[in-house]
């Protein structure tokens, strides 16, 4: 069984994943989203098209 993720991002909505089951740390919250390694990074891809920080951005 492929092991599984979760879809997290931070509070300058930068994503990243991290393993399901385990606490996520601190600053990042869970996006919603869940399933292998590779699901997880092709959502990421699909909508973080702008890679600068929110605070860049604003």
């Amino acid at each position: 069984m492929e092991n599984q993720f979760i879809v997290v991002l931070n509070h300058e909505e930068q994503y990243s994943i991290w393993p399901a089951g385990r606490d996520v740390p601190a600053g990042w919250r869970e996006a919603g989203v869940s399933g292998s390694k590779t699901d997880c990074l092709a959502h990421i891809a699909e909508v973080w098209t702008d890679l600068r920080p929110l605070s860049v951005r604003r």
